[in-house]
């Protein structure tokens, strides 16, 4: 490049860095905040001399990045001047030499405060050390406990990743989108921005699953006229009747995003065609009195359900009760002219802002505006101090943690009542036990059974909206380790799982102590060397789980340990693998030659190996690689690769609950994987089927399958109960284009109601 185009080059990139920071000061002087130009632009300067020459992959000036994820904080999320700076700044303590002391000096002690926060986090879930990953997400949620910014503009660096993710190689996609999806998503969610969660959860699938994202976005722009026609028709009368009234409001088409209907097909096991809600229509109105909001929204609902008629069932008030993360509307389903079930959520505009924006943005942390609603507040902090709670008893494994901060950050809550009358917010599906460790560890861990609605009832017991409880206790009962199947909240798993451990701890002393005696009295010098080879040998991983076994009288030490301690192995004594193994004549062992040797053995990733790079997987080298039991890929599936702890490549869907585990604690170790398959290896495959029984039904199946397709049928399930019959067909595919192909043709058999595929 000569000077000239240098300068050329430089002065181009001024103008995009100058032209992004304009647009993010007129998004702040377009807001309601305190006027502090002077600072965030101070922030600017210093964070752009401080990023000057450094590029993003993209290959854009490196500050695009902070001003982008500030302009989301100010813009998106309604932050104001001290989030922003924090955003502006939020790399530099990481990527140049300036400390989080520099930034105290220059900006003060809040900025710097919540800069560190970010800079602690940062090496954490972005980063590629997976035993850091459970510390730094620790670290992120009780900085965020601190202040709540930090989380916030984290969030928002996160979405503005997802956004850039184009540039980023395939297996760097799959660890940032499935993250983004185990994590991000969901704390969005629970803080109440729904706009930034729908966002993050399309990117991750768009990213993870492109085909089926660009289907879904095509057949939604192909039907758009249609639905447009619909949502015309439906609110024509609405409006006359809102406007009779001398209501000032606005309706809304809101259409289901790709993600949510990828979801629903999934899990209902259906096709784009049978979702009957992808349209939903809002109603948003700007009360007469903000103190009769609530009522408002009620007059709105039977002035409507007069027009139409209102589903029994499907009535939801989140107004006297709000959802946890602050959501506020009445959700009623209403029967069109045209046949159709359409939701009408009606809420207020300020019930519309904290549902797109999040209470978090309205907290007290919103410079210059006083908090409204100090009940936001409240219901922040307490679920700020469940997470407080969670991390005094941190889990010694970095899954178990994720695990049990996502069971509360997706729950959808109930609400019950002490004896004393007092709501008490639990996520669904908890039980009584939960209910018990909700008000106090000793109250959960001497729980015996409760009464709900005054009606005696196991721990077990599942909770319901508006039921009652009152705990029954004795100092006699302990903790069983029984209870962590059926308890869901993160706080009652964590506090047995703590107690257990506890208990753990002085049997495995007990154990440690039998074994010690057991080596003495059979004249071995205990050392870590004997309990490992004991502890191989009867099949533990762990020289804890060892003791652990010992100390109950799981296990028995003998004289088959005296043996295997004196170099007397097993197979020795029973012929070992030998008696398993049929003899193979001379024959056959000069024909299994070195190269389908190695075709059978699994392959070992070496130390300098390109993760960047796209494994193929073909029918010579399918045999190198593990296909675990949770999710059964085959070719055509969205595929990713997991190196694990042998070095060995497993092979899961993208998709798969296993893999979401994988991307979000060892990222550094996923692969991108493509097939090279031609048709000649046959995978299991499970359709599911169900209709209306007649006569020759299940020889037309058979016919379509076996005939039609020349696939093999590998087995056969149908139950059939009044006319109406229910099952599923095992078969041997090439491929997913083959289910594809018979789900296709099965769709033209009368009486076949429903088909698809078991995942």
């Amino acid at each position: 490049m000569d000077v000239e185009q240098q300068i050329y080059s430089e002065d181009a990139d001024e103008k995009l860095i100058n032209d992004a920071f304009e647009t993010l000061l007129n998004s702040y002087l377009a807001s309601r905040h305190r006027k502090k130009v002077d600072l965030i632009t101070k922030a600017f300067n210093f964070a752009k001399q401080a990023h000057r020459g450094v590029r993003r992959l993209s290959g854009e000036p490196y500050i695009m990045h902070p001003i982008a994820v500030a302009q989301i904080a100010c813009a998106e999320i309604g932050l104001g001047s001290t989030s922003i700076c924090a955003a502006l700044l939020h790399d530099v303590v990481e990527d140049t030499d300036y400390t989080v002391e520099d930034i105290s000096n220059i900006f003060g002690e809040k900025i710097a405060m919540i800069v560190d926060g970010l800079t602690k986090i940062s090496g954490g879930i972005f980063g590629e050390q997976a035993s850091a990953q459970a510390e730094n997400f620790k670290k992120l949620l009780l900085t965020m406990s601190d202040d709540i910014r930090v989380i916030l503009i984290k969030i928002c660096d996160r979405l503005h990743n997802m956004r850039t993710l184009d540039s980023q190689p395939a297996n760097k996609q799959y660890k940032i989108a499935g993250e983004t999806l185990y994590i991000y998503a969901p704390l969005a969610n629970r803080l109440g921005l729904n706009k930034v969660k729908s966002e993050l959860e399309n990117l991750s699938f768009k990213f993870e699953h492109p085909e089926e994202y660009a289907s879904i976005e095509a057949k939604l722009q192909s039907t758009r006229a249609s639905r447009d026609e619909l949502f015309s028709k439906f609110t024509e009368p609405i409006e006359a009747a809102l406007k009779q009234m001398g209501i000032q409001y606005e309706i809304k088409e809101r259409v289901k995003t790709p993600y949510s209907i990828w979801s629903k097909m999934q899990n209902k096991h259906v096709t784009f065609e049978e979702i009957y809600d992808i349209l939903a229509v809002r109603i948003i109105f700007t009360p007469n009195v903000r103190e009769d909001e609530v009522n408002e929204c009620f007059k709105i609902y039977v002035a409507i359900s007069k027009i139409y008629k209102s589903h029994p069932d499907r009535l939801r008030d989140w107004l006297s009760q709000p959802k946890a993360n602050g959501y506020q509307a009445l959700h009623v389903t209403l029967m069109s002219k045209q046949g159709r079930w359409i939701e009408v959520q009606i809420r207020s505009d300020r019930m519309n802002e904290i549902a797109e924006q999040g209470f978090a943005a309205h907290w007290k942390y919103k410079d210059g505006v006083d908090s409204e609603y100090t009940e936001d507040e409240n219901e922040l902090n307490e679920w700020l101090g469940t997470i407080k709670e969670i991390l005094d008893d941190p889990q010694p494994d970095a899954m178990d943690f994720l695990d049990t901060i996502k069971l509360n950050l997706f729950a959808s809550e109930i609400f019950v009542f002490t004896p004393k009358g007092e709501i008490r917010t639990l996520p669904a599906g908890c039980t009584a036990l939960d209910f018990a460790f909700s008000i106090h560890t000793f109250l959960g861990s001497h729980c015996i059974g409760a009464k709900v609605n005054h009606k005696l009832v196991p721990l077990s017991h599942k909770l319901n909206s508006g039921d009652q409880v009152e705990i029954l206790t004795s100092k006699s009962q302990h903790v069983s380790p029984s209870w962590i199947n059926f308890v869901s909240t993160a706080k009652a798993k964590a506090k047995i799982q703590a107690i257990l451990r506890r208990d753990n701890r002085e049997v495995q002393r007990e154990g440690e102590e039998i074994l010690n005696n057991f080596l003495e009295q059979n004249g071995f010098e205990p050392s870590v060397s004997l309990t490992d080879q004991l502890t191989e040998f009867h099949g533990y991983s762990k020289p804890q789980e060892f003791f652990l076994a010992l100390g109950e009288k799981v296990a028995i030490l003998g004289e088959k340990d005296i043996d295997r301690l004196n170099g007397k192995k097993e197979e020795e004594e029973t012929g070992g693998w030998r008696k398993y193994v049929p003899f193979m004549g001379k024959k056959k062992q000069e024909e299994d030659s070195e190269q389908s040797k190695s075709r059978r053995e699994l392959f070992v990733v070496p130390e300098k190996f390109n993760r960047k790079k796209p494994i193929y997987i073909s029918e010579e080298n399918i045999s190198q690689y593990k296909f675990p039991g949770c999710c059964h890929p085959i070719p055509g599936d969205d595929a990713l690769g997991y190196i694990n702890n042998k070095k060995q490549i497993e092979i899961h869907k993208r998709a798969c609950p296993v893999a979401a585990k994988l991307k979000t604690s060892f990222g550094n170790k996923i692969l991108d994987i493509k097939w090279d398959m031609h048709k000649v290896l046959f995978f299991e495959a499970t359709i599911r089927i169900s209709g209306i029984d007649r006569v020759g039904m299940l020889n037309e199946i058979t016919q379509v399958i076996s005939s039609q397709m020349s696939v093999n049928i590998h087995k056969v399930t149908i139950t059939c109960e009044d006319g109406i019959f229910d099952g599923s067909i095992e078969l041997k595919v090439h491929d997913r284009d083959d289910v594809k192909k018979i789900i296709n043709n099965l769709k033209h058999i009368p009486d076949l109601k429903e088909i698809s595929e078991i995942m």
